[in-house]
């Protein structure tokens, strides 16, 4: 695994307050996406996302938002194919992290799965063949 992260996704309650507190409020450059209740900001060297938090939890497979060590972060971790998804999926859960959500085609048009670290923090390991992220 490169020792990067790609992006920081925020789960929050209100997407358009939100967006508007980090683009317009602070002035982080925002990117449009199409197709999804989401904003991307970039930052130098990775980037922000906004993502409603029951939706995070549900990409995640959580049932319930509220879940015990689900703080409504996730950090990802872009690769370059889908077989680096799995690889990386796969060392860190030698590694001593649990396997959440194994990797598969996602509704976005990527490929990607989660893990939770030790301390239970959340990452996705993702694909985008839309978008170098990495």
């Amino acid at each position: 695994m490169k020792p990067k992260i790609s992006i920081i996704t925020l789960g929050v309650g209100d997407l358009e307050r939100a967006t508007r507190f980090y683009g317009e409020g602070l002035g982080l450059p925002k990117h449009d996406f199409e197709g999804g209740n989401i904003s991307f900001f970039s930052l130098e060297g990775t980037w922000l996302a906004l993502y409603p938090r029951e939706e995070l939890a549900k990409d995640i497979g959580l049932a319930d938002p509220a879940q015990v060590g689900f703080s409504g972060i996730t950090l990802a971790h872009n690769v370059e194919s889908k077989s680096e998804v799995d690889a990386v999926l796969s060392q860190a859960v030698s590694a001593g992290a649990q396997l959440i959500k194994p990797a598969a085609e996602v509704f976005w048009g990527g490929y990607s799965g989660y893990f939770q670290d030790p301390e239970g923090h959340y990452w996705e390991v993702a694909y985008n063949p839309y978008q170098d992220l990495t």
